[in-house]
């Protein structure tokens, strides 16, 4: 399976940490369960895209781990051992944090920079963050 991940911009150029191997874990983080959650395996690739602009990205899935209900604990846990790996740059289990239930953890391996393409997002909502892509969805590039 395919999967698009947009990358905000109000956390930096997370792409190009991914692509030199600085990030090696993608995390998304949600109130319910909402994808990549139970839908993303070792071996599928994700796409990465800046909002607003084309994808430029991909790698490969290395392995998942996810969390629920999440709480205190488990949120210093993925801080203690996965913090630096994710990029993670508020560490302090604040209001938002509190209102996430869900966390995946998808390891990357293999980053590369790819030459820019568009897809059609219709379907999935004007703010969807993830999109997951069944192989015939991929006719449009």
């Amino acid at each position: 399976m395919d999967h698009v991940a947009m990358m905000s911009r109000q956390f930096g150029d997370l792409i190009s940490k991914i692509l030199n191997k600085e990030k090696t874990i993608e995390s998304r983080w949600s109130k319910n369960k909402i994808a990549p959650y139970n839908k993303i395996n070792s071996g599928d690739t994700v796409y990465f895209k800046k909002a607003g602009g084309p994808i430029i990205a991909k790698a490969t899935v290395s392995k998942i781990l996810q969390f629920d209900n999440l709480n205190q604990e488990k949120f210093e846990y993925i801080v203690k051992n996965f913090g630096k790996q994710i990029c993670l740059q508020n560490t302090k289990y604040d209001d938002w944090y509190k209102s996430k239930n869900y966390v995946t953890l998808i390891f990357l391996a293999d980053p590369e920079a790819i030459k820019p393409f568009s897809i059609d997002k219709s379907g999935f909502g004007s703010s969807c963050a993830w999109m997951t892509l069944p192989p015939e969805r991929w006719k449009q590039r």
